[in-house]
Parts: structure tokens; C-alpha cells; sequence
């Protein structure tokens, strides 16, 4: 009895001890983002658009951290802005009034949250019409990684794709209610990793056979759903909201709605190409295909560090 109690005593210590550790491991991140609209290239010709955006980009930044720690965030619009934007973080559980309401030209805004649900989840600008600021480009993704390293298995190459529609006009809100977009992009440009439909293209995905390769998707919308799928290849795991305990396996489309976000592994036994597109064909005909390239040479840069969102 007195052998069992002090082992209990000691699981308890030791219980403690690992949340002790985790809680010192967990830190503040400091995220500070500028609204700004610019002109940007939409295509690899370098067709111009006016977007409005997150630090003059389309996507905006990657916003990464880790599952516990605190984001201490701050928008500020800037002075040349036209219109009053704001910052819908998915990733946080706040007031939607107090957090994420507008804020003029020239003024700042700062929210403290804690990032508690690991996964990859969708940041965007909800000012009214938020229709309109998210098809102008006002997106991006904030991977929350999960605070058990051991939680998914560990990716060789990592690359964040984001998934919007074009509309021809982006001043005239009616048609993006009526869903009359042009195209359909990834990461903000059309074909922009397809050199096949595309001879203006000049980037495209890499990795080696047997790699893992790791794909944060974020569906921007603002309305079509996206069948998500490697032409050639086949989902080895998908992670629904990019959480470790939503894993599924062996999937050839995963459907991502509006709003939406998924994590997905995809691994290739050969050399040779995977094209990942919206099996929604029309989406990826005019312009939402990336090309996955594998082979032994492939770029050591690339699916790391900055090139984890190829711009």
C-alpha cells in the first residue's frame, strides 16, 4: 500500500514537471501586419490588379507558432488606405465586435489571443463588404504547430497553398455575389506554378522521391469549394483544419470549403511530376494547378524556410 502510494506520489511529480516544461516552452509571438493597397501582378506575364493586402502581398505573410503560445497582434492600416480594414483571425477565440472591427486609415488596432488548437487555419480581413476585401487579396494562413513534436510525423518539405478566385472587376461587389470570377489562383497568381499551361512560368514545386512532403491548403474563397487533389499521387495523410487527432488515410480528393483549411502529406515512390489542383476542373483550367516536381536533384531551398510560400 505504502509502495503503491509513493509511486502514485512520483507519476504525480512527474505529471507536474511535464506541465511545467511545456508551460515554460510556450511563448509570446509578436505578429504586426500592414494594410496597404497596391497594384500587384496576377498573372506571369505581370498583368496588374489592384488588391488590397496584408504587408503589400498577396498572400499575406505566414503567421507560424505554436500550439499554447500567446499572439500579441497589432494591424495598422495604413495613411494611404481608401478603405477601413480589420484582421478575422481563425486561429482565435476573441469577441468578434470588439477584436475584429475596422479601423480607419491611419490607425492601429492590437488583440492578444492564445493559439490553443494546433493546425493551419485562415486569416483574412472581415470589413464590410468581406466579400470584396477577401477577393482582393486581404488573406493568409497561420500554421499553429502542435506542441508534441511527435504529434504527426516529420516533414521533409513544406509548402503553403492558398486558394482564391479572381473577379474581373473588383470594384462591382454584385458580381462577386453572383460568382462571376474570372479564374481561379493559387498563392495569388494564375498558373503560377504550371509550366505546362503556362509557358510564362517559371516556378514550380520541388521535392525528392520519398520525401515527405507537407501541404498547408487554405481555402480564401470567397466562393467556390476546392476538391483537393495530386493528379498522379495519392494523399498518404490528411489532416482536417491541419489538427493531428482529424487524420485521415489514402484519400485522392479532400473537399475544403470556403474559409476552410487542410494539411496534406504526399509522398511519390518515383521521379517524375504530380500536378495538385481543385478537381472542380473549371478551377483548375483557368488557373489553379501547381506543379509538384520530384526528382534527386531537386533545389535543397525549396519547401523550407522562406520558400515554404514560393513567391
Amino acid at each position: 500500500m505504502k509502495q503503491n502510494k509513493m509511486l502514485g506520489m512520483a507519476l504525480a511529480g512527474v505529471a507536474a514537471l511535464s506541465m511545467l516544461a511545456f508551460q515554460a516552452e510556450a511563448k509570446t509571438v509578436k505578429v504586426t501586419l500592414h494594410a496597404t493597397e497596391v497594384d500587384l501582378p496576377i498573372d506571369n506575364k505581370g498583368t496588374m490588379y489592384r488588391t488590397w493586402t496584408f504587408d503589400g502581398k498577396v498572400p499575406g505573410p505566414v503567421v507560424r507558432v505554436t500550439e499554447g503560445d500567446t499572439v500579441e497582434f497589432t494591424l495598422i492600416n495604413d495613411k494611404t488606405s481608401k478603405n477601413s480594414h480589420s484582421m478575422d483571425f481563425h486561429a482565435a477565440r476573441l469577441d468578434v465586435v470588439k477584436d475584429f472591427g475596422s479601423i480607419k486609415p491611419g490607425e492601429n488596432k492590437s488583440y492578444t489571443y492564445t493559439a490553443d488548437y494546433p493546425g493551419v487555419f485562415f486569416y483574412h480581413c472581415g470589413s464590410d463588404p468581406m466579400i470584396q476585401h477577401i477577393a482582393r487579396g486581404m488573406f493568409g494562413a497561420i500554421i499553429v504547430d502542435p506542441k508534441d513534436p511527435k504529434a504527426m510525423p516529420k516533414a521533409d518539405r513544406e509548402y503553403v497553398i492558398i486558394q482564391s478566385e479572381l473577379y474581373a472587376n473588383p470594384d462591382v461587389k454584385e458580381e462577386m455575389m453572383q460568382n462571376k470570377w474570372s479564374n481561379v489562383m493559387f498563392n495569388g497568381g494564375i498558373f503560377k506554378y504550371d509550366p505546362v499551361h503556362d509557358p510564362a512560368a517559371t516556378r514550380w514545386l520541388q521535392a525528392k522521391p520519398g520525401e515527405r512532403v507537407r501541404v498547408y491548403f487554405v481555402n480564401a474563397g470567397p466562393n467556390e469549394f476546392s476538391s483537393f487533389h495530386p493528379i498522379a499521387g495519392i494523399w498518404d495523410k490528411v489532416y482536417a483544419s491541419g489538427n493531428p487527432k482529424n487524420v485521415q488515410h489514402g484519400l485522392q480528393s479532400f473537399t475544403v470549403g470556403p474559409g476552410d483549411a487542410a494539411t496534406f502529406d504526399l509522398i511519390s515512390p518515383i521521379e517524375g511530376a504530380n500536378a495538385i489542383v481543385t478537381h472542380s476542373l473549371k478551377g483548375a483550367l483557368t488557373g489553379a494547378i501547381a506543379v509538384l516536381m520530384f526528382s534527386n536533384d531537386a533545389d535543397s531551398k525549396m519547401g523550407r524556410g522562406e520558400q515554404i510560400l514560393v513567391r
